[in-house]
């Protein structure tokens, strides 16, 4: 039982982790209709800006974390303007040309200024080891991932349902030609909403760091994990991708613990089943 619950504890930590880093992903794609492959360098950029700051400049871990977000928002605004708001009209197919470019030119940068090896991170100690519950050990920090990760699904669901912003993207997502009769800048909004995923994919490979571990090639390495919880929880929402990286991230961590000669095989194969019953998704867009 204390195995199993392990198991299920570490499962759970590790889905919302996958949420964090996706739920941009979720925005974009699903509110704005863009596929950003690139999802996963705004996510490494965060990363390496975290590394960066607490082993260059001495900063604790919790300060580096919104500077990782506000460096992959900028980013990402950047390359909105630059680039990105060309291609809203294109084909999905262009879409993912360009993107997936930007995916081996991050790599190489990062190669470049970094190096080819793998990261390390010191976590502060109010954020190491561990607490024991019912004979079960349960990391700190995989708690305070658990806590982080649904405290911004609170208040990403109420952002997106219950404010003005929320309800100017899904009208410029709908209509944009209305929404700007009706005084809502369109251009902006979009460009807010491409800058909060960006910033929260950043927050997201900061905070996974830790867990998931970091080097030039994470946005290839992960990628597929980003798309399966936005395909399986469906887009334009906040719920959906955090049920579906949930039920994932156990998936995952159970069959590599229980079967793992099997290895990904039973995670692809609960996503076609999910993907056959619910091919919109456990939770669409209304």
């Amino acid at each position: 039982m204390a195995s199993l619950l392990g198991v299920l504890f570490d499962g759970l930590a590790y889905g919302m982790l996958l949420f964090l880093v996706s739920v941009g992903l979720s925005v974009t794609l699903g509110l704005m209709n863009f596929v950003n492959l690139a999802h996963g360098a705004f996510a490494m950029l965060g990363g390496y800006v975290c590394v960066a700051l607490m082993q260059r400049w001495g900063v604790p871990f919790l300060a580096a974390l919104p500077a990782a977000f506000i460096a992959a928002a900028v980013a990402g605004v950047i390359l909105e303007r630059v680039l990105y708001r060309r291609f809203y009209r294109r084909s999905h197919l262009d879409q993912v040309l360009v993107t997936i470019g930007l995916v081996f030119m991050a790599i190489a940068v990062a190669t470049w200024a970094f190096g080819s090896q793998q990261q390390p991170l010191r976590l502060p100690s109010t954020l190491a080891g561990q607490w024991s519950l019912f004979g079960v050990d349960l990391n700190v920090y995989r708690c305070f991932l658990l806590v982080v990760g649904a405290s911004l699904a609170v208040v990403l669901t109420f952002v997106l349902e219950r404010t003005r912003f929320g309800a100017a993207v899904r009208a410029s997502v709908d209509d944009a030609r209305v929404a700007e009769a009706l005084g809502i800048r369109v251009a902006l909004v979009f460009q807010l909403t491409f800058a909060v995923g960006c910033g929260l994919a950043g927050l997201g490979g900061a905070l996974g760091v830790e867990v998931l571990g970091l080097d030039p090639t994470f946005p290839l390495k992960y990628i597929v994990y980003f798309l399966l919880v936005v395909a399986v929880g469906g887009t334009g929402s906040v719920k959906g991708p955090l049920f579906a990286a949930l039920l994932l991230g156990v998936a995952d961590v159970a069959g590599k613990y229980y079967l793992p000669q099997v290895g990904a095989f039973i995670l692809y194969a609960i996503m076609v089943l999910l993907l056959i019953v619910r091919p919109q998704g456990l939770v669409a867009r209304a």
